[in-house]
């Protein structure tokens, strides 16, 4: 499969580029230390800025592999890290991505990460030859769901006790789009 990296994508409010160490603060305080936006994922919150710092300085120096996708989604108004959007799987055998995303709680039901995810689907089509893009989300988070239908994703169906996260053993709704689907409706 080709790939072509993390490259920065500039949206109407929205800078997604690589991580820095230097965002470990506004991860820790926006998203990373909160049980509310960690619910539903499937690491837990971290201890401490030094902790997501650590965790920062792994992410920066896998930049260098041109199959990882992991863009920090920065507000432009203040300049600050609210979020991550990431390549989370690839199958190189179908030419399918999935993705995975979080934000913080201050950022939900502003469309914020609706805005993200349809730029980096746009990169990803036009940057890599990847046929189907994917997302799955707990049951039990449909505001999941919502972003990925506002971002042209077809639902696919449900796996049952498929999943775990900080809840335990969940089902996923899975959708996705299509290379063909997207080059139809943009």
């Amino acid at each position: 499969m080709k790939h072509s990296g993390t490259s920065s994508i500039e949206t109407e409010r929205l800078l997604l580029r690589p991580f820095r160490v230097s965002d470990a603060e506004a991860m820790y305080r926006n998203w990373a230390s909160s049980p509310e936006v960690t619910k539903f994922l499937t690491w837990p919150v971290h201890s401490s800025p030094e902790a997501t710092a650590e965790l920062l300085k792994q992410w920066e120096a896998g930049y260098e592999d041109p199959a990882q996708y992991l863009w920090c989604i920065e507000w432009k108004k203040s300049r600050e890290a609210i979020g991550s959007l990431s390549v989370v799987h690839i199958d190189e055998n179908i030419r399918s991505m999935e993705i995975g995303y979080c934000i913080g709680k201050n950022y939900w039901h502003q469309g914020i990460m609706s805005e993200a995810f349809r730029a980096v689907i746009a990169y990803l089509f036009a940057n890599t030859d990847c046929n189907r893009i994917c997302a799955k989300h707990d049951v039990n988070n449909p505001n999941s769901g919502k972003v990925m239908q506002k971002c042209g994703l077809s639902y696919e169906g449900t796996l049952r006790q498929a999943g775990r996260n900080n809840t335990g053993i969940c089902d996923l709704s899975v959708y996705a789009i299509l290379r063909r689907q997207f080059a139809k409706e943009n």
